[in-house]
């Protein structure tokens, strides 16, 4: 990709011709397309929470932003206040005692933080698993450090879990970092304690660094609490959890998240922010540790509100005959594409025939083909009328 300016030609560095295509930009330009028309659509193509932040977190924002303090530069690691209430957080839900000195990154979002761990650890020509079907930012951070990709198949077979058996020894030996993502983001599959003892003694045997992201971290459903990896004894040898406030308190528009775990990782994470940013906002600092450190009632709520969507949903498609499995957690639904489709095809046919948008699972890996991904970020009436009209095309 070349740009003509004046008489000269810019020529973009290697590393920008070298990145992923945004698959999900074409998605919301083809949604964006058919809105313009004027068309009704239904989005569930995309993960962008529906609901608002919490009154009693915008009210402590409001407070704050008078605050002169914050109004100066913030420490470059973030207040030590947020740390501290990013360690209570984790101390009450999982049990996990975290140094909130040396064990806590603040990040302008979970997003920055999963491309930046990639630029921290690896070398052009290093190997990092990455779990396919999986979220692609995780490509992006790979490709930006000039290192490859292996993929590790997630399928219904195994729960939605990589098989470590099946990565040939060679390969393993080369990988020096490792990305999972539980509740899982597209399938909405949960992992089990038994499946991070196992990953720990993996990442030990073959001195891989585990890159767990928890951005789903508080979404269970049928009574499950989804489980942290730094619950797992050794975890903390051998990575760090990533941990957006996005999903857990409707913030994703205010871009704080964390990353929590090994010290040497931290202190990395904390050294290339160093160089990029100042911190955040002070003001959005204080709202986020009153966000974890405050009444959680607002997170048991939003929980149920995603289970009662996902019931809604799948009452909906069992009506239409579209069979699939409930997710465990995360606020999206894996749905298989009816014989010959392909998962963009079967998407495509979705927003022209249906208004309805939908991600094709090929957007997510290979190993997404053959299905779509759902969000529940949306009423349950606005739900089910997607599946209604989904349903008049006679599909299943």
């Amino acid at each position: 990709m070349e740009t003509q300016i004046g008489q000269h030609l810019i020529q973009p560095a290697d590393r920008m011709n070298g990145l992923p295509t945004q698959f999900f930009a074409k998605l919301v330009a083809k949604a964006n397309a058919q809105t313009a028309k004027g068309r009704d659509v239904i989005n569930l193509g995309q993960g962008n929470p529906d609901q608002p932040t919490p009154p009693h977190i915008v009210a402590k924002l409001q407070e704050a932003a008078a605050n002169p303090l914050y109004h100066k530069y913030p420490p470059f690691s973030g207040y030590p206040f947020l740390k501290e209430a990013v360690a209570k957080r984790y101390k009450e839900d999982y049990n996990v005692d975290v140094d909130p000195t040396t064990e806590v990154a603040i990040l302008f979002g979970g997003k920055t933080g999963l491309v930046e761990i990639s630029q921290c650890l690896l070398n052009p020509g290093d190997v990092c698993l990455v779990p396919d079907p999986g979220y692609p930012d995780y490509w992006s951070g790979v490709a930006l450090a000039g290192a490859e990709m292996a993929f590790m198949p997630l399928t219904e077979q195994n729960n939605y879990l990589p098989n470590y058996e099946a990565i040939s020894p060679e390969l393993a030996e080369r990988a020096k970092l490792m990305f999972m993502n539980y509740p899982n983001n597209p399938t909405g599959a949960v992992a089990s304690a038994e499946f991070y003892e196992e990953t720990v003694k993996y990442a030990e045997k073959h001195g891989i660094v585990v890159a767990s992201d928890f951005a789903y971290g508080a979404i269970g459903f049928d009574g499950h609490k989804p489980i942290s990896f730094l619950q797992t004894p050794g975890a903390k040898e051998v990575g760090i959890e990533f941990y957006t406030l996005s999903k857990t308190y409707n913030m994703a528009g205010w871009r704080v998240g964390f990353a929590i775990g090994n010290a040497q990782i931290i202190r990395l994470i904390n050294l290339i922010q160093d160089h990029y940013y100042c911190s955040l906002f002070g003001g959005i600092q204080e709202a986020a540790a009153l966000a974890l450190t405050g009444p959680q009632d607002c997170v048991a709520d939003l929980r149920a509100m995603y289970e009662s969507r996902r019931e809604a949903l799948f009452t909906a498609l069992d009506r239409i005959g579209w069979k699939a499995v409930r997710p465990g957690g995360s606020f999206f639904c894996w749905l298989p594409v009816p014989a010959g489709y392909t998962s963009e095809s079967f998407a495509d046919l979705l927003l022209q025939e249906a208004d309805v948008v939908v991600a094709p699972g090929v957007g997510f890996g290979t190993h997404g083909e053959g299905f779509v991904r759902l969000g529940l970020l949306t009423s349950e009436a606005r739900l089910q009328e997607a599946v209604e009209r989904i349903g008049k095309l006679n599909l299943f």
